[in-house]
């Protein structure tokens, strides 16, 4: 019998990914989706026939428990969240409720209704914030610097504190940032990719952008989302780091991506305050040593791998 996996937060860029490799491990898909008045499926949009999108909110816990009930997934991935970091300096309690509160939920849901099903919880190298070491991994202390970093560690706690409290298989995957072509456009490797395609069409002339100098640890999704499912198939539940090793500017990924467009990157680039977080995370470096290990992942895909990666699919997209 194929195992069946619920994903929420299919729709995006992970989940897209991570639909994907389990599709292909031959695994019946179920994606959750909340009922707007429009879904965006455009990440998912080749794979529709393949799977199953079923209606529920991180923020409802009925949906969740009638949504396990009547589909008996073998594994649960929390993907959703309200993921824009910017965005949660405006929407603190809309963070809280589904990028925190929405877990709990959910594992309570799985708790009710059936123990055995495993439970992947999508946690963030935002919750290390102002780092006290370098490179960081399972074991260095969480100082989150933005309420979204705030509610991935009550996410990353409570997981934990099931897993203990209720024998739950429960796990979570501390990622670093990790980009791909599908990554949205408000996040900064996009935008920067994207501008450098639409500035060599001649459909803009500048981006603006805030702090230069922060430092990322930057992988490609398709990678980590492999990750998440190895996780997942381990004997025992324990967390990981999942990291590519290395950091880079965002100064360094402009030169990378204008180059990869044939660009000066210092033509374009236009520092703006407006842009500057509250609070910055000014570096963050993973040591993924525990998952390769124990899991024997690895990234394939390097940084400027990723990022010309990027450029070449927005260039294409723009007919560039």
């Amino acid at each position: 019998m194929a195992k069946r996996a619920l994903i929420t937060g299919i729709t995006g860029q992970d989940g897209s990914y991570l639909a994907e490799l389990l599709l292909d491990q031959g695994y019946e898909v179920l994606g959750l989706v909340r009922r707007t008045s429009t879904v965006g499926t455009e990440r998912i949009s080749h794979l529709l026939d393949r799977l199953r999108l079923i209606s529920g909110d991180l923020t409802d816990g009925a949906s969740l428990i009638m949504a396990l009930r009547e589909f008996a997934p073998h594994e649960v991935y929390n993907l959703a969240a309200q993921s824009f970091v910017t965005a949660s300096w405006t929407q603190p309690v809309a963070t809280g409720e589904s990028t925190a509160l929405g877990v709990t939920r959910l594992l309570d849901a799985i708790r009710v209704v059936d123990p055995s099903i495993r439970f992947y919880q999508a946690s963030s190298s935002e919750m290390f914030g102002r780092v006290h070491h370098v490179p960081q991994n399972e074991e260095t202390p969480f100082y989150p610097r933005s309420p979204y970093g705030v509610a991935k560690v009550y996410g990353h706690w409570i997981t934990v504190n099931y897993r203990e409290s209720y024998d739950l298989f429960a796990v979570s995957g501390i990622l670093f940032n990790h980009e791909s072509p599908r990554r949205g456009l408000e996040f900064v490797s996009r935008k920067v990719t994207h501008a450098a395609a639409r500035i060599k069409a001649g459909h803009a002339s500048e981006v603006r952008l805030g702090n230069l100098e922060a430092q990322r640890d930057w992988g490609y999704a398709g990678d980590y989302v492999r990750a998440m499912w190895a996780m997942l198939q381990s004997d025992a539940p324990e967390d990981y780091v999942v990291a590519s090793g290395e950091t880079h500017t965002v100064r360094e990924l402009c030169e990378v991506a204008f180059a990869a467009a044939g660009l000066n990157y210092e033509d374009h680039v236009v520092v703006d305050p407006a842009y500057l977080r509250p609070a910055e995370v000014d570096l963050l470096i993973g040591d993924a040593e525990k998952a390769r290990r124990q899991l024997a992942w690895r990234s394939e895909v390097d940084f400027y791998g990723l990022i010309e990666m990027m450029v070449a699919a927005d260039l294409r997209a723009l007919g560039a």
